[in-house]
Formats: C-alpha cells, sequence, structure tokens
C-alpha cells in the first residue's frame, strides 16, 4: 500500500510566489496577501501525489513540506 501524503507551508517561508497555487490549485490555497497554505488539513487526494512532489520542487523559498504518512 502506497503511503498517505500531506503537504504543508511553512508561513514564515513562503513569500507569495503562488507557484504552488498555479502547479497545484486542488492543494493549496493564498490568503488576502497572496501567500499559500495548505487546503484544508493538506492531506492529498488519490491522483494528485505528483502535484504535490511538483509544487514542492517549485517553491523559490523551501515553504513547502511534502510529507509521507
Amino acid at each position: 500500500m502506497a503511503a498517505r501524503l500531506k503537504v504543508h507551508v511553512d508561513p514564515d517561508k513562503c513569500q507569495g510566489h503562488a507557484r504552488c497555487k498555479a502547479l497545484a490549485p486542488e492543494l493549496f490555497e493564498l490568503d488576502e496577501y497572496g501567500n499559500a497554505h495548505e487546503a484544508g488539513d493538506g492531506t492529498v487526494p488519490p491522483g494528485l501525489e505528483d502535484k504535490a512532489w511538483l509544487a514542492k520542487s517549485n517553491c523559490p523559498e523551501i515553504a513547502i513540506d511534502v510529507i509521507e504518512e
């Protein structure tokens, strides 16, 4: 059985580039300042695992963690 994934955005590192939202809009939301945070509790739905890793690898501030549970 594959591990479940969760995404987490470190609010102290996020600078609002919004690349994660552009690449994986199902997994991220933006606040009123344009800074990202994980949608819901951060659980990555089945089939969106590649988007989670893509968002992590494209974050210029290294603010996204993908956690395997």
